[in-house]
């Protein structure tokens, strides 16, 4: 019987391939581009600054911190967030509008997850790491929601550019 399970195991593929794609996807790609994630280091360090009136060493030192949290996690957050829109609502929402994934509600729907991801996790560092008087349930969400737009934007308009070629 063990020979055979040993066996078996050379009929299967040791190669997996996926082919199946969402605008959260492609969006992680252009995440992790030199210009998005200078512009939202610069946008965001003027953020902390302003909000929590901290040294520049603080704010530089924080910013880095934080988006370095939240690339390393968002890395994976961010795609599920994506798939999570993806089975519910935007099946329904599929079907009912007879759309497919990658229509301009999804685009919108995938750069607001990306954001609030980003400022989730940031904002967790901010507080935790920090102990800066970071705030969710406040306008301190708002204004960092706001300072990713920059970067998640800017990675957001690369795609619309210069879309992903299959």
């Amino acid at each position: 019987m063990r020979r055979i399970t040993i066996w078996m195991l050379f009929l299967v593929p040791f190669v997996a391939h996926a082919n199946v794609v969402w605008p959260a996807l492609y969006l992680e790609t252009r995440l992790f581009s030199w210009w998005a994630i200078s512009i939202g280091l610069l946008v965001e360090y003027l953020f902390v600054r302003a909000l929590f009136q901290v040294t520049p060493q603080k704010a530089i030192l924080a910013t880095i911190t934080a988006n370095a949290a939240s690339a390393i996690l968002g890395i994976l957050l961010i795609p599920l967030a994506g798939i999570a829109w993806e089975v519910f609502p935007g099946l329904l929402f599929y079907h009912v509008f007879k759309m497919g994934t990658f229509n301009p509600i999804t685009w919108c729907v995938t750069f607001l997850v990306a954001c609030a991801v980003n400022v989730a996790l940031e904002g967790l560092v901010y507080k935790k790491a920090f102990k800066l008087n970071f705030l969710f349930k406040s306008r301190m969400f708002f204004w960092f929601m706001l300072a990713n737009t920059a970067s998640v934007g800017v990675a957001t308009a690369s795609l619309i550019i210069n879309p992903v070629q299959p």
